[in-house]
């Protein structure tokens, strides 16, 4: 069927009969696994064949049929459950029409007809779980130790195919919503699935109370984390692929009263944008920044909070620089994307290699630009102050609201004045609004119904219209699809280079840096925001007090 309507390529079909016989998993198991189909795709595409009737998610019973007791094993092994009884038939929901046995089986057991329907096999499995698992442990606290019952127990939980399968169902949907974060989050009546989309979380569904123990097991094992710690908090990363590219996630664990917590940071290397122009510079803005990261030496900073695309600003930065010419190192806690021609180094306080020792000893390699993933403390400072006075070009992030304020902020960690004001070149701060969808989105005259607070600027810059976030089935409803930069940039000229010397407050440099051409972060959001690429809500929500 497969190959006769034209969906697999005769080389991934012949791989993927290779791995079924191989590894003993189901043909219709192994190319969903490796992203050849997706699971809605064979599962329509079954229904049509086979001319049966297609089952959706929600059409499992919210009970098990009523009639002979059942194996888990039996109904795993099936990849079927029954879900009713229908007069003299059974109606059972098959992941495969070509499997005589199963029809076989439930008649005999059943004394019945069976009728069957298509169901897709992550829902098969997760109906199966929540039916016949039996009942779920106690969740009133975890546990202080893991026993060696318990141990061998996690190890054939986290085997099972239904938890594999759901892992990589979990993954997979969330990389297809674009999300950037999964949070799994245990409870009493079963586990909470959030994805981030566009910076905001979303209920992505529930699985039952009996998955929460193997569930974290299993990522545990993918992460190379120890199966037996459930007390400490973890951190580890895997590599899969989805959809026939490599994603890389980072998975930290907590505890909390009913399980452990997880969550994944998907690192999709496929979608990340190493251009300045993508993330959101405009032409004059992009090329002040490369002015400044050309300098032979030097220190480029880029500021904002959490989660504001920092990095990936520095990894832009590096792609600009990096040619066969040029020595790159970086020093990252943690590593998040690889760049070919880049040496990447990632910290390990535990033994002693930090920002500083890192710093310090990568001056010994003949580095002509060096990356910090964060300049923390007087240490880290300090050297990168030296690195960048004996002919370094540095590049590093900084916990600050604005760029002024990296100025100050370095002072006070115990910079001199008069080193500082030699060194420093520029500093980005950016903040991560969400993209407007370009297909829905609806203007508004910005004269009448602009936000008060900030009225005053958007008259300073002519605004006569804005956009209305709407929704439509491109976006998935919410009105937005992707995030851009709000961006300001702040050169050290003269000017700058003086108020520095006489430890001029945060304010002063703000006003210099603005007479001297910068534009501020909220300034930038209602430019943005007047061409359609967001809303200004987004802007007041990220820069509201930069105003």
């Amino acid at each position: 069927m497969l190959q006769d309507r034209g969906l697999l390529a005769e080389e991934a079909l012949q791989r993927a009969l290779l791995i079924e016989r191989e590894s003993g998993e189901r043909l219709e198991a192994v190319v969903t696994r490796l992203g050849m189909i997706s699971e809605d795709r064979l599962a329509a595409e079954l229904a049509r064949f086979s001319e049966l009737a297609e089952i959706a998610a929600d059409g499992f019973p919210a009970a098990p049929v009523e009639g002979p007791e059942l194996s888990i094993a039996f109904l795993r092994d099936m990849r079927a459950v029954p879900i009713a009884i229908d007069g003299a038939a059974v109606r059972i929901a098959v992941s495969n029409p070509f499997d005589p046995f199963a029809v076989q089986a439930f008649g005999f057991m059943f004394q019945r007809r069976v009728e069957r329907v298509i169901g897709r096999a992550s829902d098969i499995d997760v109906a199966i779980e929540r039916l016949y698992h039996g009942q779920p442990q106690s969740a009133d606290a975890i546990d202080d130790a893991v026993d060696d019952d318990d141990l061998e127990r996690l190890k054939d939980l986290v085997s099972d195919a239904p938890v594999i399968r759901a892992v990589n169902r979990l993954i997979a949907s969330a990389v297809d919503q674009r999300a950037s974060d999964i949070h799994i989050e245990p409870g009493d009546d079963g586990l909470a699935i959030r994805f981030r989309i566009d910076g905001m979380l979303r209920d992505a569904g529930r699985l039952p109370v009996a998955m929460r123990a193997p569930l974290a097991s299993r990522i545990k094992v993918m992460a190379q984390l120890n199966i037996a710690e459930r007390r400490l908090p973890q951190d580890g990363r895997m590599r899969i692929s989805v959809r026939g590219h490599e994603i890389d996630l980072r998975v930290a664990t907590a505890p909390s009263i009913h399980g452990e917590s997880v969550v994944m940071r998907i690192l999709d290397r496929s979608r990340l944008a190493l251009d300045f122009v993508a993330l959101g510079f405009d032409p004059d803005l992009a090329g002040r920044l490369r002015d400044a990261i050309m300098c032979p030496h030097g220190i480029v900073l880029v500021t904002g909070p959490t989660g504001s695309g920092k990095t990936t600003t520095l990894y832009a930065a590096l792609s600009e620089l990096n040619a066969p010419e040029r020595k790159l190192l970086t020093v990252e806690d943690p590593i998040e994307y690889r760049l070919p021609g880049v040496v990447q180094t990632q910290v390990n306080p535990a033994i002693g290699f930090t920002f500083g020792s890192a710093l310090r000893s990568f001056l010994r390699q003949d580095p002509d630009v060096m990356m910090v993933g964060e300049i923390r403390d007087t240490e880290t400072a300090q050297i990168a102050v030296q690195a960048a006075l004996t002919g370094h070009m540095i590049l590093s992030t900084l916990h600050t609201n604005t760029a002024a304020g990296a100025v100050s902020r370095l002072l006070d960690m115990g910079v001199e004045p008069f080193l500082l004001g030699s060194v420093l070149t520029g500093v980005l701060a950016q903040r991560l609004v969400r993209r407007l969808c370009p297909e829905c989105r609806q203007p508004f005259d910005a004269r009448e119904a602009g936000p008060e607070a900030l009225r005053p600027l958007l008259a300073r810059q002519g605004v006569d219209r804005l956009y209305h976030a709407v929704g439509c089935a491109r976006c998935g409803g919410s009105g937005y699809s992707g995030r851009i930069a709000l961006l300001e940039f702040l050169r050290v000229d003269s000017t700058v280079e003086r108020l520095i010397l006489k430890r001029a407050d945060t304010r002063e440099i703000l006003v210099a840096a603005e007479q001297g051409g910068m534009r501020s972060l909220a300034a930038d959001g209602v430019a943005k925001a007047a061409a359609g690429l967001t809303t200004i809500e987004e802007v007041l929500r990220v820069a509201s007090g930069e105003a």
